[in-house]
């Protein structure tokens, strides 16, 4: 955790499809100052600086002042903890993707059976 302590779930933060978004424009460009990012959402400039505000409360943005401009930044460390969790279930992911190619080929090896035994009683019903 950073030195400033989290009060917000980084799931929380991530869970908002702007947010989401403010991340990946963040994670394309070294810092962006709230102007920047504005233009991107249907949504005014106080709505945007409050999803910044919970990115920030959850350690995703940091922002460095730079004259009269706040830049803001990604930190991706709090992103850790959900690759973390994620991971785990990637496991269950991967083996019901092998069931369910092993279910697939054994359909269609049961198909080609089928069309193979109709054929062959085709060409015998025509004798």
């Amino acid at each position: 955790m950073s030195a400033v302590a989290q009060t917000r779930d980084v799931y929380y933060a991530v869970a908002d499809p702007t947010r989401r978004e403010i991340i990946r424009l963040l994670a394309d460009a070294d810092e962006l100052p709230l102007n920047r990012l504005t233009p991107h959402f249907a949504m005014g400039r106080t709505a945007v600086s409050k999803h910044l505000t919970i990115l920030k409360e959850a350690g995703l943005v940091s922002e460095r002042k730079v004259g009269r401009e706040t830049r803001n930044r990604l930190n991706l460390e709090p992103l850790k903890e959900l690759q973390d969790w994620l991971s785990y279930y990637e496991k269950f992911w991967k083996q019901n993707m092998v069931r369910l190619d092993q279910l697939l080929k054994e359909e269609q090896e049961s198909e080609a059976q089928n069309t193979a035994g109709r054929a062959c009683a085709d060409s015998l019903n025509k004798y």
